[in-house]
């Protein structure tokens, strides 16, 4: 099924401070702006599950937007929508991540709010890295479509179904991604490919520190996903473009959602609650309270 977006072309590629397009089209101009920007070069030293590697296989914060862009715009070319936009925002929607994976989030977020600041969320520091932080505080002017989808992409929070509000609103007033939903088809795939990239290269890392092993994994989840991250990838790129359209969005089937699910709790259980990543998080939260004592001194 084809799927078309309800807003207009003009609102999609609005940007913050008007400007020329040139060859490159809006949306591809913005992934060549993420590309080149700082954030998105700092991506590479950043923790997506595990901390510093000596493995040159284990995926970095990097290597994760990557294959978020590569999913996306696959599921996107069979839903007839834009790749181009959905391989921007899958580039640039970690830029506003913490080192140390969600770790890191974690304990930024409650050094936050004991300093009585709202929690730490990296989707809207993402938005604030490419409105703000980026190019010397000038920021990417990226097009109105890709910052909606980088402030909505939150893929850790699961769901079945994602429908567009097909709405344009101002983002610069988005402090939390809590009820957030994204304007546009490509971003809700977008949020898709977040859970479908990690979910399976996730489970291959750990594999390959010898933190589990591919038989561990359930057979029932086995069966309908794959033990490999290429057969997980396959799976459910395939289920979201056959199954997805206008009147739930996109969507993963009612067969293999279930799967996700149990395969989500599978990692949770034996991957991020693991006395390593335990282990990990003991050693971030120490270094974490030592830069912040030692900012606090210099405020």
């Amino acid at each position: 099924m084809e799927l078309q977006n309800k807003i207009s072309q003009t609102q999609l590629v609005e940007r913050r401070i008007p400007k020329s397009e040139d060859v490159r089209g809006p949306f591809y101009r913005d992934t060549t702006a993420i590309i080149h920007s700082s954030p998105f070069r700092r991506l590479k030293h950043k923790t997506q599950v595990f901390f510093a590697p000596s493995n040159d296989h284990i995926c970095t914060r990097m290597e994760h937007c990557l294959h978020v862009a590569s999913i996306a715009s696959s599921i996107c070319r069979g839903l007839g929508l834009d790749s181009e936009l959905a391989w921007a925002i899958g580039m640039g929607h970690d830029l506003g991540h913490t080192p140390f994976g969600h770790t890191g989030e974690k304990i930024l977020s409650q050094a936050m709010q004991k300093a009585n600041f709202p929690p730490f969320e990296h989707e809207v520091n993402s938005l604030r890295v490419v409105d703000f932080l980026s190019n010397q505080g000038q920021g990417l002017n990226l097009t109105y479509a890709v910052r909606d989808g980088i402030v909505c992409h939150n893929g850790e929070h699961l769901v079945k179904a994602i429908k567009p509000t097909f709405a344009v609103r101002d983002l610069s007033r988005i402090t939390s991604r809590k009820g957030l939903l994204p304007a546009t088809y490509e971003a809700a795939v977008v949020r898709f490919s977040d859970t479908i990239a990690y979910l399976g290269r996730d489970f291959e890392d750990a594999c390959r520190l010898g933190l589990v092993r591919k038989e561990e994994l359930p057979d029932e989840v086995a069966r309908h996903l794959g033990r490999r991250n290429a057969q997980i990838i396959d799976t459910l790129v395939v289920d979201v473009i056959e199954h997805s359209n206008e009147k739930e969005g996109i969507c993963f089937s009612d067969e293999l959602f279930p799967y996700v699910e149990a395969m989500i709790k599978f990692n949770y259980t034996h991957i991020y609650k693991s006395p390593m990543l335990a282990g990990y998080e003991r050693y971030f939260s120490r270094l974490f309270t030592l830069i912040l004592d030692y900012l606090g001194m210099l405020m």
